[in-house]
């Protein structure tokens, strides 16, 4: 009697199909990351932008405070997705949703962030 691999019997030498189905990507995030976005949502578009040294110095000399970016790059790029999330919805910046993926979240996180902070926005309204 033969013996028939049926979980190895189109995998490359080797490997199963255990070893070459991927998990799925998480769509979530964690508890700091929301509390990131929930922040955002008091930033305006300007706070993206670096200040000029002229805006620096009357700043300073007049008492208004700049929002200053995050330390960590990652949650940076998140709040500056969700900044644009915020105020345009599902009208992002390509640059801005590179940015975001670079960091090292996936794809399918934009969607969620998207849809939860629009649909937070009409919750509101």
């Amino acid at each position: 009697m033969a013996y028939l691999d049926l979980d190895n019997a189109f995998a490359a030498p080797g490997m199963s199909r255990a070893m070459v189905v991927k998990a799925p990507v998480a769509a979530g995030f964690s508890a700091l990351e929301w509390s990131v976005i929930a922040l955002a949502k008091r930033d305006t578009l300007r706070s993206l932008a670096r200040p000029s040294r002229l805006s620096r110095a009357m700043g300073s000399l007049f008492g208004f405070g700049t929002a200053s970016a995050l330390a960590d790059p990652r949650l940076e790029a998140l709040r500056r997705l969700a900044v644009h999330a915020w105020h345009r919805g599902f009208a992002l910046p390509v640059a801005e949703v590179e940015r975001f993926v670079a960091a090292g979240f996936a794809a399918a996180q934009v969607e969620t962030l998207v849809v939860s902070v629009t649909g937070l926005r009409i919750a509101e309204a």
